[in-house]
């Protein structure tokens, strides 16, 4: 399944629109390596999604074509959700 799919399938982000312009623009890794939004995400392959100041890791556990609401949150597993603070506020 495509990477920007996924992400809208699996709701992490809302819209295939957004989910493309983020991972063309290098903000998104699998397993390590900049993703594009046409790269192949498999089961267990680590996503690290950087929304500006929030980097959230996750892990596949699923692909579905697609999915309601409640169930959408098992296609993936939170591994770490870390924001940078802004020095510039202090």
């Amino acid at each position: 399944m495509r990477l920007d799919k996924f992400l809208k399938v699996s709701r992490i982000i809302k819209r295939r629109t957004v989910a493309k312009e983020i991972a063309d623009k290098g903000r998104i890794t699998i397993n390590d390596r900049v993703a594009k939004s046409s790269t192949d995400v498999a089961a267990n392959d680590v996503l690290v999604i950087k929304f500006g100041n929030k980097t959230l890791t996750v892990q596949v556990l699923q692909l579905l074509e697609t999915t309601k609401k409640q169930d959408a949150e098992n296609m993936f597993k939170i591994i770490s959700e870390d924001y940078e603070k802004d020095y510039r506020k202090e």
